[in-house]
C-alpha cells in the first residue's frame, strides 16, 4: 500500500491490531472471533469517515502517492493489443510520454499517456512525469496519425507539469506546448481526457485540450501546484494546505466550476488499494464517454469542443457609452 500518510495513521494502526490478533488466534488456537468482527467493523467505520471526508490537500497528498496506478498500470487492464510508438521524428524519443495504437472493446484507438516512475532510477528514467518538447511532439504525432485513420484518442494526464530546464527550453518547449493546444482544438475525431494523479499547468494542458475532461476523485489539476500557489501568494510554500483549499483544485470542485465533465469516483482510500477494480470504473467511463461522442460528425466533434471551452469562466458585459466601448473597453468587467 505504500507509506502511510499522517490522517491515515489511525487506520493502519487497526489493521495492524487486527493482523496481530490473527496471528495470536492462530498461534494459540483461542477463539477470539467476537473481538476480531468487532475490530473489523471499527475498521470499515474507520475507512469510511477517514475517506469520505478528505481535504483538498489530503486528496493532493493521495494523488501523489509512489505505487498509484499509473498509464502504465491501466494500459493492460483497459485496452488490448497495445502497440507502442516511439519518436517525434525531430529530436528523439520521451519516455516521460507513452503512446501508441491499442483496442478498447475490440474498437481501435490512440491511447497516449504521462509516465512517471516508482522509484529512484525509473523516476530518473521518465523525468519524474515531466516531459520534455519531444515528447509533446510525439503526443501531436500519434493524434495527427489518429486524425488521419478517424480514431478516437484518449489521453491519460499524469504530471507535475512540463520540464522546465534548460535543454527543453531550448528545443521549444513553449511552442511545443502551444503547438499542442491549437491542433487538439482542430481535431475532427473524439478525444477523451482523465486525469489519473497530477495535472499541473501547461504540462497537463498539452495533452488536455479534450471533448470531455474525466478526473479521478482523488487526482487534482492546476495551473500551478499548491506549493508554487503558497510561494507566489504568501512567500510561503508551507502554506501549501491553505492553497489547495483556495485554488478549487479537487475533481468535485471542478466538476461544479464546469473544467471537467465527469467525476470517476475511486475505491475506498484511493486507487492504488484495488488498480484492477479502479480499472473497472474507469473502464465504465470511457465507455460512456464514447457512446456519446460517437454519433457526432467530424464538424460537430470540433464545434462540440470549441463550445465547450467557450463556456468556461464568469464574465458580464456593461453596457457604457461609445467613446469607452472604442478605446480600452473599460467598462468590460472580468470576474
Amino acid at each position: 500500500m505504500g507509506p502511510e500518510l499522517d490522517f491515515e495513521k489511525p487506520i493502519f494502526e487497526l489493521q495492524k491490531k487486527i493482523s496481530e490478533l490473527k496471528t495470536f488466534m492462530d498461534e494459540k488456537g483461542i477463539d477470539l472471533s467476537d473481538e476480531l468482527n468487532h475490530l473489523q467493523e471499527r475498521l470499515k467505520d474507520l475507512e469510511k469517515e477517514t475517506y469520505g471526508s478528505m481535504t483538498p490537500w489530503e486528496r493532493v497528498r493521495v494523488a501523489r502517492k509512489l505505487n498509484r496506478p499509473t498509464t502504465l498500470d491501466y494500459l493492460p487492464l483497459l485496452f488490448t493489443d497495445f502497440v507502442e510508438c516511439h519518436g517525434d521524428r525531430l529530436y528523439g524519443d520521451d519516455p516521460a510520454i507513452v503512446a501508441g495504437i491499442a483496442k478498447f472493446h475490440g474498437r481501435p484507438v490512440t491511447v497516449i499517456g504521462e509516465q512517471r516512475g516508482r522509484d529512484t532510477k525509473e523516476n530518473i528514467m521518465r523525468n519524474y512525469g515531466m516531459p520534455h518538447p519531444e515528447g509533446y511532439r510525439k503526443a501531436l504525432r500519434l493524434m495527427q496519425q489518429a486524425e488521419k485513420f478517424r480514431r478516437p484518442i484518449i489521453t491519460f494526464i499524469d504530471t507535475k507539469g512540463a520540464f522546465p530546464g534548460k535543454a527543453a527550453e531550448e528545443r521549444g518547449q513553449s511552442e511545443a506546448i502551444a503547438r499542442n493546444l491549437f491542433e487538439m482544438s482542430w481535431l475532427s475525431v473524439p478525444v477523451i481526457c482523465v486525469v489519473i494523479g497530477e495535472g499541473a499547468s501547461g504540462g497537463a494542458l498539452a495533452i488536455g485540450v479534450g471533448n470531455q475532461i474525466l478526473m479521478l476523485e482523488n487526482s487534482w489539476y492546476s495551473v500551478i501546484s499548491p506549493e508554487g500557489a503558497a510561494a507566489l501568494l504568501w512567500k510561503d510554500a508551507g502554506k501549501a494546505e491553505v492553497a489547495a483549499k483556495t485554488m478549487k483544485i479537487t475533481g468535485s470542485d471542478l466538476k461544479k466550476l464546469g473544467i471537467i465533465d465527469k467525476l470517476i469516483p475511486e475505491v475506498l482510500g484511493g486507487a492504488h488499494h484495488d488498480p484492477g477494480k479502479q480499472a473497472e470504473i474507469i473502464d465504465q467511463a470511457l465507455i460512456d464517454s464514447l457512446k456519446e461522442l460517437s454519433p457526432l460528425s467530424a464538424e460537430q466533434i470540433r464545434q462540440q469542443r470549441l463550445t465547450k471551452y467557450r463556456a468556461i469562466g464568469d464574465y458580464e458585459t456593461v453596457q457604457g457609452n461609445q467613446s469607452d466601448q472604442k478605446g480600452n473597453n473599460r467598462d468590460n468587467k472580468m470576474r
